[in-house]
This record gives C-alpha cells, sequence and structure tokens, in this order.
C-alpha cells in the first residue's frame, strides 16, 4: 500500500506522527507536507496529494490541517478524489464504508495527536460497503 500525506503548518506535528505509524505498518509514504512550523499555504501542499490520488500513484490520502476544512475544499477539487472531513472514528468508518472517500481531512486544532492516529487506523481497516451506496458515489460528479 502507498499513502501520500501533506500538511501546512498547523498540522506538521500530526503529520510527523502519522508518518512513524504508517512505516511502522510497513507502508509507503509519499510526503508532499512542510515539516515546518513557519506559516505557509495548504493549498500548495494539499493538491500534490490529491494529484497522486487522482492519478492513482497512491492508494489513498491523508491531509492535515488547522481545521481540516480548506485542505478538504482544496482536495476535493481533483477528479476522482473524494475527501472526508473528520473528527471522530465513526465519522471517518461512515466516510470509507458509505462513501468510499480516498482521502482523510483531519482538522489538527481540534483532535487530539492519539485521536488522529487512531482515525488513521480505521481509514486504513474499513472497506466500502458498495451496494445503496455504489450508486450515490457514482452521482458525485468527476469534473
Amino acid at each position: 500500500m502507498k499513502i501520500a500525506i501533506g500538511n501546512d503548518h498547523a498540522g506538521t506535528e500530526y503529520k510527523l506522527a502519522i508518518v512513524g505509524l504508517l512505516k511502522s505498518m510497513q507502508i509507503d509514504v509519499s510526503n508532499h507536507g512542510t515539516d515546518g512550523t513557519d506559516s505557509v499555504d495548504y493549498p500548495d501542499f494539499i493538491h500534490p496529494v490529491a494529484s497522486d490520488v487522482e492519478q492513482e500513484k497512491v492508494d489513498y490520502g491523508i491531509i492535515v490541517c488547522g481545521s481540516g476544512n480548506g485542505a478538504s475544499m482544496t482536495a476535493n477539487k481533483h477528479p476522482k478524489v473524494r475527501c472526508a472531513l473528520c473528527w471522530t472514528k465513526e465519522i471517518v468508518a461512515l466516510g470509507r464504508a458509505h462513501n468510499d472517500a480516498n482521502v482523510l481531512s483531519l482538522p489538527a486544532r481540534f483532535i487530539s495527536l492519539p485521536q488522529a492516529l487512531e482515525m488513521v487506523k480505521v481509514f486504513l481497516n474499513t472497506d466500502f460497503e458498495g451496494g445503496r451506496h455504489e450508486r450515490r458515489v457514482e452521482k458525485i460528479p468527476c469534473s
């Protein structure tokens, strides 16, 4: 499995911990995020993640910014990206199971680091249910 990850300055600590978790799980990581805490513009780091997902260079994307909103909005501008902004494990599970989310957006200023790591695990271990959900996902425009 390969994951693309991106973050702005608000998500650096979380991104570094998530990268450590993914590597401990033997998952290949493509890091598009900043490693610093100086203010940066999140689209510069989120577009490359979304492009990797869109072009199927990776299986999934994980993005982190302060609220998760700007990152999610940016990612969802890309065809084939279904980014879910999540703040609980239950919402993560529904985003994967019902919406076939292929990018997870995390709000670093609103969840704890342990919560974020658990949410990543749920994201990676929840399958899309298909069925009635598949026809709904197919109605999401691709452009």
